[in-house]
């Protein structure tokens, strides 16, 4: 049930929330002042979205909202009745790390490892709208993300990384090394 914005609703009364998270119908009655960052964290244990700024400016609680990266942290909760939420849990393979999870692994694209869940889900983003950023575009997308730890040059490598990975999976068809800058022969 979606909530009418329209409606008035006393301030501190709660209202439902129904939600698609990580693939999966979730229900919670929230006061209306609750941020969707205290939902996820408080009432539904995902605690790999992480708070900082508080103010939507730092990316640290960056999730999916309807596929589009949001700020957790400056949305309420009832905002999101009726919508598809995804966080860096909702990225594993199964058991396994998810292919963007993989390459920041394998690349080495986090420090203390705070920024990088929102790094993760800022990338998973990138590269379902772009399959094959350039780097001016992972800089721009990145870069709503504020890593105190590293130059990006890891991060930026996971990004690249992810995006081969993705399209070896897909079957795109990708640079082979053997025969790279050799000119097609008649």
């Amino acid at each position: 049930m979606s909530h009418d914005p329209d409606d008035e609703v006393p301030a501190g009364a709660a209202v439902p929330v129904d939600m698609i998270l990580n693939g999966a119908r979730r229900h919670a009655d929230v006061p209306t002042n609750t941020m969707l960052l205290s939902l996820l964290r408080n009432e539904f244990g995902l605690t790999g979205v992480r708070g900082s700024c508080e103010r939507g400016v730092c990316g640290v609680c960056t999730v999916l909202l309807d596929g589009k990266p949001v700020a957790s942290c400056s949305l309420f909760a009832f905002d999101v009745d009726g919508a598809t939420v995804e966080t860096i849990e909702g990225q594993r393979d199964g058991d396994a790390l998810g292919p963007v999870q993989q390459a920041f692994a394998e690349c080495g694209g986090f420090q203390c490892g705070y920024c990088t869940p929102g790094m993760i889900i800022l990338t998973t983003a990138l590269l379902r709208s772009e399959a094959k950023p350039n780097r001016d575009e992972i800089r721009r997308w990145i870069g709503s993300n504020i890593c105190r730890c590293t130059g990006y040059e890891m991060i930026m490598e996971s990004v690249e990384r992810a995006a081969e990975t993705l399209a070896a999976e897909s079957g795109e068809p990708g640079e082979d090394p053997d025969t790279e800058g050799e000119e097609e022969r008649s």
